[in-house]
C-alpha cells in the first residue's frame, strides 16, 4: 500500500489529474503539484479549493520544481513522502522523473512515450529506445512503473487485454480509433501541447502489419467508420505509442493507430509543415537570432487549457477488434464517449485532457490500493485490464462495447478470462 502523490505538471492532463486526486485523497493520502511555473500550481490549488474537491481536509501543496533536476526531484519526493510519482508534464521529463523515482523507490507513471527533443520518431519499437532499457533495474529494485497510463496509451491498452483474456480465442487485426468530434471556435490550434502534438505527426507513420514494422506518411492511408454517437468520421493511419507495446506483448499480426482530422486541420498542419515551421531544428535568422522554428509556432498558437471554456461536443475512443471467437469470426469494439462540457464542468478542462487524466489517477489509485503495486515495469496491457476499466467508470470515464449482440454498457461479468490459451493471448500470460 502506498501513500501521498507527486504530480509533476500544470498544464490540463496535470489539471484533471490534481481535480481527481483531490476527490479521492482519502486513498491517495498528500497532493503536491510541482512545475517550472510556481504560478500555474498556486492557481490549480486555488481552483481545486475554491471547488471544494478535496474529499477529506489533507494536504494539497504547490512546488516549483526543474524535473530536467533529478537530484532537485529526488528531494521533492523525500520531502513530501510521496510514494508515487505522476509525469503529467512533458514527455521530454520521463527519464529524469523516472531516475529519480527508481532512486527513491517510489512509483512511477506517466502518460506517454519518452521522447528526445532533438529526435523525431525514432525507430520501433519506441519503448525499446528508452524505458524498456530500465526494466532490469526496476524489477531488481522492486519500483513500480507504469508507461502510458492515459486513454491512448493506456485504457486503450486495457481494451487490448481485456480482449485477449476473456474474449477472443485469436485476434487477427486491433484497430485504435480517436476522433474529437467537439469543436472550441478558434481558427487553429491543439488539444495538447503544440510541440507534442506536431511531432507525431512529422515523422514515419510506424504501424505493425503482418508482423512487421510498415512506414507510411502522415495521411497517406485513411479509412471511415460509422462510430457510435459522433457518427461517420474519416480517420488516418497515425504512428502511435500504444502500437509500440502490444505489439510486443500480444500474438497480433495487424495493429494500427487511425487519428480523425478535420480538412482545416489537415490544410493549415500542411502548410506549416511544408514551409519548415514544424521543425525541431534550430535556425538562425537575418538578426543572428537562433530559434526552432516548432518552438516559434507553439508559442504564437492558444494555450491549449485555454480552449475549455468554449469546447462543445464529444470525444470518442476505442479499439475495434476483429478474431475468432469459439471457431468463429467476431468482430468487438470496446469505447468510451467523453463530453467536453461536462469535463470543464468537474474540472475546467476539456475532454482531450480529461481522457488522459482520468486514467492516470486510476492507477495512482490501484497502486495505492496494492492492485497495480506491481514492483516492475509494465505496460497497460500487462496488468489486470478489468479493476482499471471498472474504476475507470466510477471516475467519470465508462466503458461500452459493441458487438453483434447489440451496444451496452461494459460488464466485468461478461470478460472473465477465458480457458482455452488461443494466439490472442497476452505473451508470456
Amino acid at each position: 500500500m502506498k501513500k501521498n502523490i507527486l504530480i509533476i505538471g500544470a498544464g490540463g492532463v496535470a489539471q484533471v489529474a490534481a481535480y481527481k486526486a483531490a476527490m479521492h485523497n482519502d486513498v491517495l493520502g498528500d497532493i503536491n503539484i510541482a512545475s517550472r511555473t510556481m504560478a500555474k500550481c498556486e492557481a490549480l490549488v486555488a481552483g481545486i479549493l475554491d471547488r471544494k474537491a478535496l474529499k477529506r481536509p489533507g494536504v494539497l501543496a504547490a512546488h516549483a520544481l526543474d524535473a530536467m533536476d533529478v537530484e532537485a526531484t529526488k528531494a521533492l519526493i523525500r520531502r513530501t513522502r510521496s510514494q508515487i510519482v505522476l509525469n503529467a508534464g512533458s514527455a521530454f521529463l520521463n527519464m529524469s522523473v523516472l531516475r529519480a523515482c527508481l532512486d527513491t523507490g517510489a512509483a512511477y507513471i506517466d502518460t506517454a512515450i519518452h521522447e528526445d527533443p532533438s529526435k523525431v520518431c525514432e525507430q520501433p519499437p519506441w519503448y525499446g529506445n528508452y524505458e524498456w532499457k530500465h526494466r532490469e533495474e526496476c524489477e531488481r529494485k522492486g519500483v513500480t512503473a507504469i508507461l502510458g497510463a492515459g486513454f491512448d496509451p493506456g485504457v486503450v491498452n486495457a481494451y487490448a487485454a481485456l480482449a485477449a483474456n476473456a474474449w477472443f480465442d485469436r485476434i487477427d487485426s486491433i484497430d485504435i480509433i480517436d476522433v474529437n468530434a467537439g469543436g472550441h471556435g478558434r481558427y487553429f490550434a491543439t488539444n495538447f501541447d503544440p510541440e507534442i502534438n506536431f511531432r507525431e505527426f512529422t515523422g514515419t507513420v510506424w504501424s505493425w502489419q503482418q508482423s512487421q514494422w510498415m512506414a507510411n506518411r502522415m495521411f497517406e492511408v485513411q479509412r471511415t467508420d460509422d462510430l457510435p454517437v459522433v457518427g461517420t468520421h474519416t480517420t488516418y493511419l497515425t504512428g502511435h505509442d500504444e502500437v509500440h507495446s502490444l505489439s510486443a506483448n500480444l500474438d497480433v499480426p495487424d495493429i494500427r493507430f487511425w487519428m480523425g482530422f478535420g480538412e482545416h486541420y489537415i490544410n493549415v498542419f500542411t502548410v506549416l509543415n511544408n514551409l519548415g515551421l514544424l521543425s525541431e531544428k534550430p535556425v538562425t535568422t537575418a538578426e543572428g537570432v537562433e530559434v526552432v522554428p516548432l518552438k516559434v509556432v507553439k508559442a504564437v498558437l492558444p494555450d491549449p487549457m485555454s480552449l475549455a471554456p468554449d469546447y462543445t461536443g464529444k470525444t470518442f475512443i476505442g479499439d475495434l477488434i476483429k478474431g475468432e471467437r469459439n471457431g468463429v469470426a467476431t468482430e468487438l469494439l470496446v469505447y468510451n464517449i467523453a463530453d467536453h462540457e461536462e469535463a470543464f464542468a468537474e474540472t475546467n478542462s476539456q475532454a482531450i485532457s480529461y481522457t488522459a487524466g482520468v486514467p492516470a489517477i486510476a492507477a495512482a489509485i490501484l497502486i495505492a490500493r496494492g492492485e497495480w503495486d506491481c514492483h516492475r515495469m509494465s505496460n497497460i496491457e500487462e496488468l489486470p485490464p478489468v479493476p482499471f476499466i471498472d474504476l475507470l467508470g466510477r471516475l467519470g470515464l465508462a466503458t461500452r462495447v459493441r458487438d453483434a449482440q447489440g451496444d451496452r454498457a461494459f460488464d466485468a461479468a461478461e470478460f472473465r478470462p477465458r480457458e482455452k490459451h488461443g494466439e490472442g493471448r497476452l505473451r508470456g500470460a
